[in-house]
């Protein structure tokens, strides 16, 4: 891309469409009793995906845009952990029977905050109330810098088969700059312990648009972590938002890159995976040559949930903790991010919903569009709107705003297939946008377009 068009759509603020619509527009509207309804509405057998979130850290990464509390003590994680068992049960009495399950992920915050007793004693509780099948992927993110020596082996135990590592850089400059020190010697560490446990599937997490950041540090910290040979990495672009993440404010806006050297870091590590035999998958996920999801992108069935691009086909997401999100055929819901709030809710035998947001028939049609369209870099409209019954000249008014974006060489339209060509996949969030009549552009919050 020129620097012109890069210019042009610096200013861009459009959602990462991990779902849609997406949560700023989740509302009151939905509470407890209808995630209860939905819940039980769901036929028997159903396959449902977990999901577990832990919002506890030792200390606050600056560039961290999750729901997450710095404690000092175990105090509060065991009392979150009882709530976590008792939401189990609410959600598990709601259901019509023991749910077969094949994906459980851990999020935060720190999963690993939880000690590993308890995390062997909760992942017994999860198996006593789901029927978690055969080959089940139990996925836990980790913070080397936090990994405890017993953790790996108690990880094994309760099941856990796939680690997900934060790395985000290694250069010096740029960890201190984001209040995150974590030498390469950690991430090993913490990797070969973890293979040594027989969890051999690995992530890793690496960001670009940090503080500092050069090209050619980026292309640094990428040939580094290849002597770690993950199955998968995920590169992700730092989302500037201090008017939403108070904490955001301790980074020197003045050494963050411009769109343009955004664009440069991100082609540096792309380039450095490639060669080192990585597909790129969707937007910013990379994976090697026999790993599930390049198989998943190859063959059609690449989804992407609140997780980001897995190959989880349920289409029913639960999820579980303060913030969380599930995802039903009914709708979304989502739990209080307020602790206090939260633990009252889940004490009280309620769950802890606050907002969601109910699917009509056109959000169901705009968000297998959009999530086509974020997997594939390609979506057949006339596919889309026979698989949901309806015509496709439905689509006339989207197009007329994509015109634009297909002139500036964002997307190809050819009849009703739209394509967004590779080298400008970044920009793939700008063209799902057309087709998002939620997306309000005088008031956007969302992160930028690159």
């Amino acid at each position: 891309m020129n620097a012109d068009l890069i210019a042009k759509y610096d200013g861009l603020r459009v959602p990462r469409y991990t779902s849609f619509p997406t949560a700023p527009h989740f509302g009151p509207q939905v509470q407890a009793g209808d995630y209860l309804a939905w819940l039980g509405r769901l036929p028997a057998g159903q396959e449902l995906s977990l999901y577990f979130h832990v919002p506890f850290c030792k200390s606050m990464c600056w560039y961290c845009g999750c729901h997450t509390k710095i404690v000092a003590r175990y105090d509060p994680i065991a009392e979150y952990l009882d709530l976590l068992m008792r939401e189990i049960d609410l959600v598990a009495d709601a259901l019509p029977g023991a749910m077969p399950v094949r994906h459980v992920h851990f999020g935060g915050g720190t999963p690993t905050m939880i000690g590993s007793a308890d995390f062997e004693r909760l992942m017994a509780h999860v198996r006593s109330r789901f029927d978690l099948v055969p080959g089940c992927e139990i996925a836990v993110e980790i913070d080397p810098r936090t990994l405890t020596l017993e953790a790996p082996e108690a990880l094994a135990r309760a099941g856990v088969n796939r680690a997900s590592l934060g790395v985000q850089d290694l250069d010096a400059t740029v960890q201190s700059a984001i209040n995150r020190v974590q030498p390469f010697e950690v991430t090993e560490a913490a990797v070969r312990a973890l293979r040594r446990n027989g969890i051999d599937s690995i992530n890793l997490d690496l960001m670009y648009g940090l503080p500092h950041q050069t090209p050619e540090s980026c292309e640094e910290s990428a040939e580094r972590v290849m002597d770690l040979t993950p199955e998968r990495l995920a590169v992700f672009g730092y989302a500037h938002v201090p008017w939403m993440k108070k904490h955001q404010r301790l980074i020197d806006e003045s050494v963050l890159a411009d769109a343009r050297d955004r664009w440069k870091q991100f082609d540096a590590i792309a380039a450095v995976l490639a060669d080192n035999g990585y597909h790129q998958i969707g937007l910013d996920h990379f994976a090697l040559e026999a790993d599930p999801i390049t198989v998943a992108q190859r063959n059609g069935t690449l989804r992407r949930n609140f997780q980001g691009y897995t190959t989880d086909g349920a289409d029913v997401l639960i999820g579980f903790g303060a913030s969380s999100i599930g995802a039903l055929p009914d709708g979304y819901v989502q739990n209080d991010p307020a602790l206090e709030r939260y633990a009252e809710a889940v004490r009280a035998g309620r769950p802890p919903i606050v907002k969601g947001k109910r699917l009509s028939a056109d959000d169901r049609l705009r968000r297998d569009l959009i999530e086509r369209l974020m997997c594939d870099l390609s979506v057949d409209l006339d596919a889309v709107a026979a698989r949901h019954g309806v015509a496709s000249d439905l689509f006339e008014p989207d197009l007329e705003k994509l015109a634009p974006l297909a002139a500036d060489g964002l997307a190809r339209v050819d009849g009703h297939r739209i394509t967004v060509p590779d080298e400008v996949r970044p920009l793939v969030r700008a063209v799902a946008a057309a087709f998002d009549p939620y997306l309000d552009t005088a008031a956007m919050r969302h992160s930028k377009a690159i």
